[in-house]
């Protein structure tokens, strides 16, 4: 008789499968600014708001979460966020005209991707993408 490890489910014939991110939440300082920020950038609030402690915001399907932290509380390079959007150059003009200041210009990548990279005020990493014709991307693997 075989012996289950800790945290192994039993075979049930039940398919489990992980469906899709439903949100990410990023710590900020402020979040005036932080709201502010993503406004600019055309994310709409759906729950909280710039005197929240907590602020959900649409991405699509999913959400983008903010929760205010202290000040004393730092946080360093973790990750970040890739966001589909229609047409990331369009997006990115959209981001100059906010007075954001991306950190790369929109560029072909070899996987299937035109993206470009920007920092929010708090030192998040946010990507912005669009699939290229016939490319394949990481998310489907498939062009």
């Amino acid at each position: 008789m075989k012996r289950e490890r800790q945290g192994e489910q039993k075979d049930t014939g039940l398919s489990l499968a992980i469906e899709c991110i439903s949100a990410v939440s990023l710590a900020t300082h402020d979040m005036v600014r932080a709201v502010r920020f993503y406004r600019a950038l055309g994310f709409t609030v759906r729950y909280g708001g710039e005197g929240a402690s907590f602020t959900s915001l649409h991405a699509g399907s999913s959400y983008l979460n903010l929760i205010a932290q202290p000040v004393e509380r730092q946080w360093c390079w973790w990750g970040r966020v890739i966001f589909y959007v229609s047409d990331v150059d369009a997006f990115c003009a959209r981001v100059l005209a906010a007075g954001s200041k991306p950190d790369s210009t929109p560029c072909d990548a070899p996987w299937g991707e035109r993206f470009f990279h920007l920092t929010d005020p708090d030192g998040h990493e946010l990507s912005f993408a669009t699939p290229l014709p016939g490319g394949e991307t990481p998310a489907t693997g498939t062009g």
